[in-house]
């Protein structure tokens, strides 16, 4: 075995080298190496690469008062443009999304529930998402020193997103008889070849810190967050899976389930903007469908009813929020926007906008006239507002 110290040098420069391309856009600065580096790796100031100027501070939506925005859409009118947009997030079954009714011939608009919103870029704040992290890494580099070595090579010596992405996942999923430069290669594969993939880990990203208020920045939950992470193997996983490389999607699962006990069968169809808060024994079954800006709490169940084959697992519409503990069992569907309260047990339909807790599960308000609600909670993650209504149990 090497010493110690030769073991943190050899283990560097592996890193180095994965990193090292002739389309890398880094300067490697010494002030982001640790010593026994830089004085090594210094190159010549006519080398240098000048990064790019700073970017400016990441957006906190939820603590700013800045909902997501939606792109522009060409294909509008300038009449149908008005100097905004409208949140992406909102869906046509919502009352707070824009109607419009002709009256006397006339097309007219109103907004229901929401104010008027600035007109922000949604696809540049995505596009932009890997500079914040970087400049994040790099501040967290001046504010603690002791991490830069583990900062530079998980982030700040990274060519991209995706190679960035494909490191942290191999370090955290390897072992002794799978090594990370074997995932790496895996990973980093299917990311270059999958945008589309990219696109999304990025929209997940923005969904848990604007919707967690204990993710303190962009790279916190990028190197941190195991639900964060576990969504993004499963990813990965779900890809090989359609390709028919399903003991490579297999095994990824079981890397997943024993280092972040989170268990995603790799059929499964997971959307964007996912936030898994805690995310601890989450199980989601094979043919079960997540839809988008869906947020999960730990130790949820998205499961069958026994032994039967075919389509047996939930699916769960856009905007859902599932409260921890609860067990949704069998091929049946939650609605768009519909919030499932902690520790319950659902074995039926759950209409959209509806609110259903308990073991078994009943709806608030009944079921013949269930009382809707016009947020949308896999967003808002509003978990208690019904409480009250629901039971008069008092502490």
């Amino acid at each position: 075995m090497f010493p110690v110290t030769s073991r943190r040098h050899f283990s560097f420069s592996l890193y180095m080298l994965r990193s090292s391309s002739p389309h890398t856009h880094v300067l490697y600065s010494s002030s982001f190496l640790p010593s026994f580096v830089s004085s090594r790796s210094s190159a010549p100031k006519h080398n240098r690469k000048t990064l790019p100027p700073p970017m400016a501070a990441c957006i906190d939506t939820c603590r700013t008062g800045k909902p997501q925005i939606s792109s522009r859409d060409s294909t509008r009118s300038h009449d149908d443009e008005s100097g905004f947009r409208y949140l992406n997030y909102y869906r046509t079954g919502y009352p707070d999304r824009v109607s419009r009714a002709p009256i006397n011939g006339i097309q007219t608009r109103t907004l229901h529930t929401r104010p008027l919103v600035e007109d922000l870029d949604r696809d540049a704040e995505i596009d932009d998402v890997w500079e914040k992290i970087r400049e994040e890494a790099k501040s967290d580099i001046q504010r603690e020193p002791i991490v830069s070595g583990y900062y530079h090579a998980s982030i700040v010596s990274q060519r991209s997103l995706e190679a960035a992405l494909a490191n942290t996942l191999s370090v955290k999923l390897s072992n002794l008889n799978l090594p990370s430069n074997t995932l790496f290669d895996l990973f980093n594969g299917v990311l270059e070849e999958h945008p589309e993939i990219v696109e999304c880990v990025k929209q997940d990203l923005i969904a848990v810190k604007e919707r967690d208020p204990a993710c303190i920045s962009y790279v916190h939950c990028f190197l941190h967050f195991k639900g964060f992470l576990a969504c993004q193997a499963h990813r990965i996983a779900h890809e090989l899976w359609t390709q028919d490389r399903k003991i490579l999607a297999l095994l990824i699962q079981n890397r997943v389930s024993e280092a972040f006990a989170v268990d995603f069968h790799p059929g499964a169809k997971i959307g964007t903007g996912i936030l898994l808060d805690h995310a601890t024994a989450i199980v989601i079954g094979e043919t079960a469908v997540v839809g988008n800006n869906v947020s999960i709490l730990h130790n949820v169940t998205l499961g069958g009813t026994g032994k039967q084959c075919g389509d047996r697992h939930p699916k769960i519409g856009d905007g859902v929020l599932i409260g921890a503990g609860t067990c949704i069992l069998g091929n049946i569907t939650i609605g768009e926007g519909a919030k499932i309260g902690a520790g319950s047990v659902v074995l039926k339909d759950v209409p959209p906008r509806t609110t259903a807790v308990g073991n078994p599960a009943r709806l608030l308000g009944g079921k013949d006239n269930p009382k809707k609600h016009d947020k949308i909670p896999g967003l808002t993650m509003d978990q208690t507002s019904h409480i009250s209504e629901w039971s008069d149990y008092v502490i």
